[in-house]
C-alpha cells in the first residue's frame, strides 16, 4: 500500500481512538451492564481478532488468508480511505451526539437519555454503523480475504451487541423506544 494511503489509515484509526479515549472519561455512571466475561468473550476477543487479522502481511504467510479479493490499485486504496473517512466522521459524530450516555459495553448509564438526532434519527446503532465502514474500509485497502474474514467477525460481534443493547433499551424506554424502533433501522438507513 502506497504511504499516503497507509498514514491516512492510520490517521482515522487514531483519531477515532484518541477521541473515544478522551470522551469516555465523561461518561455517566453505570445503573445496569452485563457480565464481564461476556464482554470479553462476545465482543472484545472478536475485536481483537480481526484487528490481528488486518495487520501486516508477513505475519500470515503465504496462505490463502493472503489471496487477493480486490487488485491493490490506487483505485480500490482510494475507495477504502474514503470509507475508512467516512466512517471515522459518522461514528465521530454519532458518539459526540451521545454525550455521557455513551458506553464502551451494554450498559444503561444514570439518568440514561433516549437520543433520536443526529446520526440517530435514521439508525438506531450509527457508532457500529460507522465502525463497520472503517473496518471495511481498511479490508479493501488490505485486499486479502482475512480483510474479508475480519469484517465478517465484526459484524457478527457487533450484532450480538446490539441485539443485547436493543434488549436493555426496550426495558428501560418501554413504549418510546418501541416507537423509535419502529422508524428507524438498526444500522443502514432504510435496509437494516
Amino acid at each position: 500500500m502506497p504511504l499516503a494511503f497507509d498514514l491516512g489509515l492510520k490517521l482515522c484509526w487514531l483519531i477515532l481512538l484518541v477521541y473515544w479515549g478522551v470522551t469516555a472519561l465523561q461518561a455517566k455512571p453505570v445503573t445496569r451492564t452485563e457480565s464481564r466475561w461476556k464482554q470479553l468473550l462476545v465482543y472484545w476477543l472478536p475485536l481483537l481478532v480481526a484487528v490481528l487479522l488486518l495487520g501486516p502481511g508477513p505475519w500470515f504467510g503465504h496462505s490463502w488468508l493472503r489471496e487477493q479479493f480486490v487488485p491493490h490499485s490506487l483505485p480500490v486504496y482510494t475507495i477504502g480511505l474514503l470509507l475508512c473517512i467516512c466512517g471515522v466522521v459518522l461514528a465521530i459524530w454519532a458518539r459526540w451526539r451521545l454525550g455521557r450516555n455513551w458506553s464502551g459495553n451494554v450498559q444503561i448509564k444514570q439518568a440514561h437519555e433516549l437520543i433520536t438526532s443526529g446520526p440517530y434519527a435514521r439508525v438506531r446503532h450509527p457508532i457500529y454503523s460507522g465502525l463497520l465502514l472503517m473496518f471495511s474500509g481498511n479490508a479493501l485497502m488490505v485486499g486479502d480475504w482475512r480483510g474479508v474474514i475480519a469484517v465478517l467477525i465484526v459484524l457478527a460481534s457487533f450484532w450480538a451487541k446490539l441485539r443485547q443493547e436493543e434488549r436493555f433499551l426496550a426495558a428501560h424506554f418501554g413504549p418510546a423506544y418501541a416507537d423509535y424502533a419502529a422508524r428507524t433501522r438498526m444500522l443502514i438507513p432504510g435496509l437494516l
